[in-house]
C-alpha cells in the first residue's frame, strides 16, 4: 500500500471513498464501508478519514479505494468471497 503522505495526495477533501474495514475486536471480520475524506480537525494541514463518527489519521497500510467496484475486487481476492453474498 502506499506511502500515508502518497495515498493522502490521491485524495481531497470532500470525496467519498471506500474503506476495506477490519473488526477491531474480531480480526476474522472485514466489511467495505463508506467514508469521507475530510480535514482532521485536530492536526492542520492533515487529511483523514472519517468513518464510524471518527476521525482516522491515514495510515500505510490503509485500504482505501476510490470506487466500491475496487474494494469489493481487492475484498474478494484476499477474502475469496463476495463480501455480500
Amino acid at each position: 500500500m502506499a506511502r500515508r503522505d502518497s495515498m493522502s495526495n490521491q485524495f481531497n477533501a470532500g470525496d467519498t471513498v471506500y474503506v476495506i474495514y477490519r473488526n477491531p475486536h474480531a480480526a476474522n471480520v472485514a466489511h467495505i464501508k463508506e467514508a469521507e475524506i475530510v480535514h482532521h480537525p485536530y492536526h492542520e494541514g492533515e487529511l483523514s478519514l472519517f468513518i464510524y463518527e471518527t476521525y482516522h489519521p491515514f495510515a500505510e497500510d490503509d485500504a482505501v479505494f476510490a470506487s466500491y467496484e475496487e474494494a469489493k475486487s481487492l475484498y474478494k481476492e484476499l477474502f475469496d468471497i463476495d463480501p455480500y453474498e
